[in-house]
């Protein structure tokens, strides 16, 4: 009988194996000096192990069945919001991007009103930008230049 752990791991270990296809071209450098490639590998390598494990160990969760699926439609939103702002992101820059997508999340998932979802996103959005710049982290800018 197939169960919720054997699917999860599974899953997960197709995450990873997609993860090792997409970021194969990146330089992985050293232990001393680790390249572009370093981290997504180490992560790959994470999922599925950690997915492995679950998927064989997993035969005590429930059939994969009698899953409840009335979430669904609350996790395709979620899902749909990132997406587009995955899609806008190198175009639109950090700035524009960020805000609308933390704004929509809380005002169309979270139910929370404009004005303090306004505030949130906006000042998360301002204090990351400010972090990383801080970092020397490389951010995409947008078709205004921040």
């Amino acid at each position: 009988m197939i169960r919720t752990d054997h699917v999860s791991g599974a899953l997960f270990v197709l995450g990873g194996l997609l993860v090792f296809a997409m970021s194969g071209d990146l330089p992985f450098g050293s232990l001393s000096f680790p390249g572009a490639g370093f981290i997504p590998m180490i992560i790959a390598s994470l999922l599925i192990l950690i997915g492995g494990l679950l998927a064989v160990g997993g035969g005590t969760s429930e059939p994969f069945r009698d899953v409840d699926w009335s979430d669904l439609p609350h996790a395709a939103m979620v899902t749909a919001i990132t997406a587009g702002a995955i899609a806008f992101y190198d175009s639109l820059g950090f700035l524009l991007v960020m805000p609308v997508m933390m704004f929509a999340l809380l005002v169309i998932i979270e139910r929370k009103s404009l004005i303090v979802a306004g505030v949130y996103s906006v000042s998360i959005s301002l204090m990351t930008w400010w972090l990383f710049s801080a970092l020397r982290a490389p951010m995409p800018s947008g078709p205004f230049g921040f």
